[in-house]
């Protein structure tokens, strides 16, 4: 299956080279960085091109293998952006507050999704089980804060075989985390970013709207791209099932045995 491709002009056109203010760098990116401009830090467009391409071709070998792909973005103005582009590729994601623990004390987790899944069933049978309106509230309550810190990953069952972190200083506890199960991290790595623990960093701007809209467009196309090359190996017949919707193929790519070994 192709992989998405992009172009110079388009990382351009999405600012993906600005960095932050000089004071605000971090200096292990200086190998990343072009220089000084109107007193910001300059990306090199010329390191990114080829390593957001190596990025893109990881989250399709994961997926391809059976993999699950988490994306994580908890800022205000990724959060929207992070849940539109994952139940767009059939993957999971983090877009508020992460749990400590998350992936390291998974057993915590999956404790609170049957929680939230309980409550929701309880919800359902209201009238039945003539709750109060008080009652009612409390479930409602319970379930808007469940549903909020693990919505995204309700149905992963397990920890993840990639992230997509789209800020890392944001989202330290998920690199750490990642890191202590080696779990595979792509990352946008901004100017004032630390690049040491990611394995397939992205420099580039990880604060414009447009910058992040760009690199989950392209990462979603890429477990896209990953999923039909899944189902086209296990015999699949895409041409026949492309009036399906895509999360009824995607559970069906899921039931499919593995093929060949995860990324």
């Amino acid at each position: 299956m192709t992989l998405p491709t992009f172009t110079m002009r388009e990382l351009l056109q999405a600012g993906v080279h600005f960095g932050h203010h000089p004071r605000r760098w971090n200096p292990k990116m200086n190998q990343y960085l072009f220089g000084i401009r109107n007193d910001i830090h300059i990306v090199n467009l010329e390191k990114t091109v080829p390593m957001f391409n190596q990025a893109i071709q990881a989250v399709h070998d994961v997926v391809k293998s059976g993999g699950k792909v988490l994306f994580v973005g908890t800022k205000r103005q990724a959060s929207p952006l992070v849940q539109e582009y994952a139940e767009r590729c059939g993957q999971y994601y983090v877009n508020h507050r992460w749990l400590g623990g998350m992936m390291t004390n998974y057993k915590t987790v999956k404790d609170s999704i049957k929680r939230l899944k309980d409550n929701e069933e309880t919800l359902k049978k209201a009238a039945e089980l003539r709750l109060t309106k008080k009652e009612i509230l409390k479930l409602e309550r319970s379930i808007n804060n469940l549903t909020r810190s693990l919505g995204g990953i309700r149905e992963m069952n397990g920890t993840p075989d990639i992230l997509v972190i789209l800020d890392t200083n944001k989202e330290k506890l998920a690199v750490a985390e990642a890191g202590n199960l080696s779990i595979p991290i792509v990352a946008v790595v901004d100017s004032n970013s630390d690049p040491d623990a990611i394995d397939f960093p992205i420099p580039g701007n990880d604060d414009a709207i447009r910058s992040l809209e760009l690199y989950l467009r392209l990462l979603s196309d890429a477990a896209l791209s990953g999923m039909k090359a899944q189902m086209a190996s296990s015999g699949v017949d895409l041409g026949a099932r492309s009036d399906l919707p895509m999360d009824t193929m995607m559970a069906e790519a899921n039931a499919t045995p593995e093929t060949t070994p995860k990324a």
